[in-house]
């Protein structure tokens, strides 16, 4: 085991249409994409893409849904270590204009214990706050050891003030700001009273809003990309988390901004395709990324 994720399993429709229809219509999408899905799960996805495969804890059910989601994990080399739910959970995404609209059908009622691993070569940790018995336990242990903890915080969940004491990296969703009614200043403040080393907002096309090792404050400006070349923003933020945490265990050397910087270059690539398995990028794919735009660090 090189890195260990943690969350819940989803199976992502998205579709794009000009029209939803209501009532007894029917309308035909002009394109649409099946893949997996879920905040840590994506980001276990692009962290195996890029390279290094990690093993992944995540809910599965004893459905075909369930069953392509083991297919899928098969085709990656990721080993799956299932937490049994009843049924298989859905995500319906609509992107459109740069957004996207979802509607989740999610089953989280786990039905057994979440599996104890043997962490030993185990490097980074990545969480994304669902399984919160699972992510504290494995957080703590972590952080005993040694290991990288890092938090997706896309969400305030039920335990995100106490897991916030274990997690090294945690990069949070503009809309945990929402939530928690903080701005982004006030929440790298926040992120830094929590103990975390490196923090951060993502706030899509505003860039990444973050403080390094130091506790200095910048801003990393998204990539100056087309706005008619973006299809889909769903799942670019769970790219950015898989990213980093593969630039982390394959050159441990690198500051967090050379970090941020690939993993920049990786969303950037991910949003100009449809669905989370198109925008899973490649080393090479990063790269012509980073020519294009001209990007340095």
């Amino acid at each position: 085991m090189q890195a260990l994720f943690i969350g819940q399993t989803y199976i992502d429709v998205v579709f794009i249409t000009d029209h939803m229809p209501t009532g007894d219509e029917k309308h035909v999408a002009s394109d649409y994409a099946v893949s997996f899905g879920g905040n840590a799960v994506t980001a276990a996805f692009c962290c195996a893409k890029l390279g290094i495969v990690p093993d992944l804890i995540a809910t599965a059910a004893n459905d075909w849904l369930g069953r392509m989601f083991q297919d899928m994990c098969a085709k990656y080399a990721i080993s799956l270590h299932g937490r049994k739910v009843n049924q298989s959970s859905l995500s319906f995404i609509m992107p459109k204009d740069g957004k996207r609209a979802i509607v989740r059908c999610r089953d989280d009622e786990h039905i057994h214990p979440f599996p104890m691993l043997n962490l030993g070569g185990c490097r980074a940790l990545h969480v994304d706050g669902h399984q919160p018995d699972a992510a504290m336990h494995y957080a703590k242990v972590c952080r005993e050891a040694g290991i990288l903890t890092s938090l997706d915080g896309g969400g305030l969940r039920t335990n995100t003030h106490e897991l916030l004491e274990f997690i090294d990296v945690a990069i949070v969703a503009e809309r945990l700001c929402e939530q928690m009614d903080l701005t982004p200043e006030k929440m790298l403040d926040y992120l830094k009273s929590r103990g975390c080393k490196i923090g951060g907002v993502t706030m899509g096309e505003k860039g990444l809003f973050w403080y390094d090792e130091t506790g200095t404050v910048q801003v990393m400006p998204a990539m100056p990309i087309p706005r008619e070349r973006v299809i889909d923003t769903n799942g670019a933020g769970d790219v950015f988390h898989g990213a980093y945490i593969y630039s982390y265990l394959a050159h441990p050397g690198k500051s967090w901004r050379e970090h941020f910087d690939f993993a920049r270059a990786a969303s950037t690539f991910k949003i100009q395709r449809l669905g989370n398995e198109a925008g899973l990028p490649t080393l090479v794919d990063i790269a012509k990324v980073r020519h294009e735009f001209e990007v340095r660090v």
